[in-house]
């Protein structure tokens, strides 16, 4: 019997009823395009190492394979074993975060990665996902759950101690690109919590702060800027490259295993991989990659309009707003529209540890957005619902 069966009423086919097949499908179009990508950019960079021509396509293959089977199974939890999952996940990734620290490989003077028998791990890809659905669950509980002494519960607080430990973590490392996603995270989750907006305000001021201080304190965090705001200081072989690649493509690219970029930069199958996109299938495959990925965050944002569970809201905004946003930051980077920084984009760069946590970042946020017909956990009471932060800048008065 079909899934889209409405008389049918396994669980499989309620699964697929409930699910955003928007999203699914953004998704299945993605990893196709890390198939097609991997194969026109790997095997020149495997050349250049030494290695068998299709040791990257190779591996991707299997991540891929696996970032798929993890988007599927996640997507059929329940939003209360979602929230065990990240609570449990994030205390081993955060474990694992800080053993980088001491037994963690040293890549161009940052320790981010563990070097396991097959792979190298970089535990700080999962810790987004996780902390974004435990700092979600945490401020959902400062509307959902009273003390004995009548007081609310300090989801806030608890969740900007969360945030403090992980933040002081990734600047060790240092690794401030993560660390500004993870905050750019949290800021939003505040927001749709209802933050004052003087306090709101504070924390953006503070947040433009702390990147001056990593101006002034990281070499490379300076080195970039500078390079990025004066065209003629340092070296810009990445970008002027890059930004070659995509005028070499033109409009509709120079087809196929044709482009240049991969054989000239060492990191075209995962950095700059848009730039291969570009040169060989040209400014429309680019709109439609870019295309793809709005489709996939509207479309979680979409389904949240509906949404009246704070725990759901919360953290799927902040599953979906990191997913974004390292989106934008690899493609931003490849166009040079901001400072160059090493993020993979999601599903079609190479990278183990992007394509798992990315994928358990979808699959969490497929979950969350699920049309469920029973009561889900973490759901308040009928009178504390009525406040429930929505994603309406009309509703934000009644968190104030």
């Amino acid at each position: 019997m079909a899934l889209s069966d409405r008389s049918d009423s396994s669980r499989k086919a309620q699964w697929w009823r409930s699910l955003d097949h928007v999203s699914l499908s953004c998704v299945g179009i993605l990893v196709a395009l890390g198939y097609i990508l991997m194969l026109a950019a790997s095997p020149a960079v495997a050349h250049r190492i030494g290695a068998s021509r299709n040791m990257f396509i190779l591996k991707q293959v299997v991540f891929l394979a696996l970032a798929s089977a993890v988007v599927v199974v996640t997507s059929r939890l329940t939003p209360r074993t979602i929230g065990r999952i990240a609570v449990m996940g994030g205390i081993v990734a955060l474990g694992a975060t800080f053993m980088t620290l001491v037994h963690g490989m040293e890549i161009k003077g940052a320790r981010r990665w563990i070097a396991l028998p097959l792979m190298s791990v970089q535990p700080s890809e999962f810790l987004k996902p996780c902390f974004a659905v435990v700092t979600g669950l945490l401020l959902s509980l400062r509307h959902t759950l009273r003390l004995s002494n009548g007081w609310r519960f300090p989801g806030r607080l608890v969740a900007c101690g969360v945030y403090l430990v992980i933040a002081a973590l990734l600047q060790a490392q240092p690794d401030i690109g993560m660390l500004s996603v993870i905050s750019m995270v949290f800021i939003t989750q505040l927001f749709i919590d209802g933050l004052p907006i003087i306090v709101f305000g504070m924390l953006v001021s503070a947040a433009l702060g702390a990147f001056g201080i990593a101006y002034m304190v990281f070499e490379h965090v300076h080195s970039r800027v500078q390079r990025f705001l004066h065209p003629d200081v340092g070296d810009h072989y990445q970008i002027d490259t890059s930004m070659r690649a995509f005028g070499n493509g033109g409009l509709l690219g120079r087809g196929p295993g044709e482009g240049r970029v991969k054989d000239l930069l060492p990191d075209a199958h995962a950095d700059f991989v848009f730039s291969v996109a570009g040169e060989e299938y040209g400014f429309v495959m680019c709109l439609f990659i870019i295309a793809v990925f709005t489709m996939l965050v509207f479309s979680t944002l979409n389904r949240l309009l509906e949404e009246k569970k704070p725990y759901i809201i919360l953290s799927a905004s902040g599953l979906i707003t990191g997913f974004g946003l390292q989106a934008f930051v690899n493609m931003g980077s490849s166009l040079h529209l901001i400072p160059t920084k090493g993020m993979t984009l999601p599903f079609i760069s190479y990278g183990g540890s992007s394509a798992l946590s990315v994928a358990l970042t979808i699959g969490m946020a497929l979950a969350l957005t699920r049309h469920r017909v029973e009561e889900g956990p973490f759901t308040p009471p009928p009178s504390p619902a009525e406040t429930a932060p929505r994603l309406t800048m009309s509703s934000r008065k009644d968190h104030i």
